[in-house]
């Protein structure tokens, strides 16, 4: 049987590159596995079968994890951005060149309170690019959830991708006038006998907060407390209690009067909170980087590249 010349014969599976390049990257079995969803064994088998394709270790084993060797680091140099061009290249011939479909996931509060207010504006200098938003707090699988970039909320700790760090966020006390006009507040410890409403899943919550003021944490219990942000700003805007939270965040409360900052210069802290997530090929489609163009505009420049 007569072999076709252009038939690549040395050619090494996919699946075997994807293992490869994840294991690599967080040398890591499991966390390769779970990004690729397969078995840690799976992962093995597959960088066992790239080992004997290519007649060379690529990786040295430990209890720990692994660590590449010499032609380990030199292969992943050499293939580095191969998967993310097909990527790209998949993704380009896929598309419908008459309807560009921007796909955006993003943390709950930050999609609500600050991205879904100026779609319209988005929409409106870029109107041959329809938008897809979902939200939750998990951070999903770029290829396999479809996502071209993620608004992400916590510490980044994201090496294979490319983060862009929302900066001159920051956190500060915030309370309906009504509340004020009832509790003035003059310095940090006025807070410690106020209701407070703790969010709980913010990076700085009212104890380390007082912890910055020299201050012990409150003995009463918490007003209320919320795992949302816009939950805590909206129950603070009917004046259930002082809030601590990202004036980022409450920029429409703010701009309305429903809420104002309490002393923001002294009880104000910086954060670095929000991030624009996406893998390095993304940056290639034109409507992620017209997006990207327009989130810094919007954020008056504060990027973090």
């Amino acid at each position: 049987m007569r072999h076709d010349d252009h038939t690549p014969s040395n050619l090494p599976p996919l699946r075997a590159i994807q293992a490869f390049e994840q294991t690599a990257r967080f040398g890591n079995l499991a966390r390769a596995a779970e990004v690729l969803d397969l078995t840690p064994s799976a992962i093995s088998h597959q960088l066992a079968k790239l080992e004997v394709m290519i007649g060379r270790q690529l990786f040295v084993r430990a209890a720990r994890g692994v660590t590449l060797t010499p032609v380990g680091e030199q292969y992943l140099k050499d293939i580095s951005g191969i998967l993310q061009s097909l990527e790209v290249a998949t993704e380009r011939a896929a598309s419908d060149v008459s309807l560009d479909c921007l796909r955006l996931h993003s943390s709950p509060s930050f999609g609500l309170l600050w991205l879904m207010p100026r779609l319209e504006a988005f929409r409106l200098s870029n109107p041959d690019i329809q938008i897809n938003l979902s939200c939750s707090y998990e951070s999903l699988h770029f290829s396999r959830d479809k996502i071209d970039v993620d608004i992400r909320h916590g510490r980044p700790n994201w090496p294979s991708y490319e983060v862009r760090t929302v900066r001159n966020e920051r956190f500060a006390v915030l309370a309906s006038p009504k509340l004020l006009v009832r509790c003035p507040i003059n310095s940090a410890a006025d807070l410690l006998a106020e209701d407070l409403i703790l969010s709980e899943a913010t990076l700085l919550r009212w104890p380390e907060w007082f912890a910055q003021h020299g201050l012990a944490r409150p003995e009463n219990p918490y007003a209320l407390s919320f795992d949302r942000s816009y939950m805590t700003l909206e129950a603070a805007s009917h004046g259930l209690g002082f809030a601590l939270e990202s004036a980022l965040l409450a920029q429409k409360y703010l701009a309305s009067g429903a809420l104002v900052e309490v002393a923001p210069e002294a009880l104000s802290s910086p954060v670095g909170a929000h991030h624009l997530v996406f893998p390095k090929a993304h940056s290639n489609f034109p409507r992620v980087r017209r997006f990207l163009e327009w989130m810094e505009g919007e954020l008056g420049h504060s990027f973090v590249f």
